[in-house]
C-alpha cells in the first residue's frame, strides 16, 4: 500500500510527519529520513489496529485547488500575515 504523508519542520528542528489517510497517524524524527522511517512504522501499527477493530484500512483523501492569497498592501510577501 502507498500513503501520502505531510512533512513539516517544527520550531525545535524536528521533522513532524502525518498520514492524512489514517486519522491520528503521525510521527517525528530528528532528520527527514528518521521521520519517514518512523511514519512507516506508525502506519503499519495504525493499519494493524484498524484491522483489529474492524475499521476500514484507509479513508479517502482528495486534493483540491484554491486560489493563492493576494498580497496585503504594505506587508512583505514573506511575512506570516500572508
Amino acid at each position: 500500500m502507498r500513503f501520502l504523508v505531510t512533512i513539516e519542520q517544527d520550531e525545535a528542528g524536528y521533522y513532524v510527519v502525518e498520514c492524512p489517510a489514517l486519522p491520528g497517524c503521525l510521527s517525528q524524527g530528528r532528520t527527514r529520513e528518521e521521520a519517514l522511517a518512523n511514519i512507516r512504522e506508525a502506519i503499519l501499527l495504525s493499519l494493524e489496529t484498524r484491522k483489529g477493530q474492524g475499521l476500514p484500512l484507509e479513508i479517502e483523501v482528495a486534493e483540491v485547488e484554491v486560489a493563492a492569497p493576494r498580497p496585503i498592501l504594505g506587508v512583505p510577501v514573506d511575512s506570516p500575515l500572508h
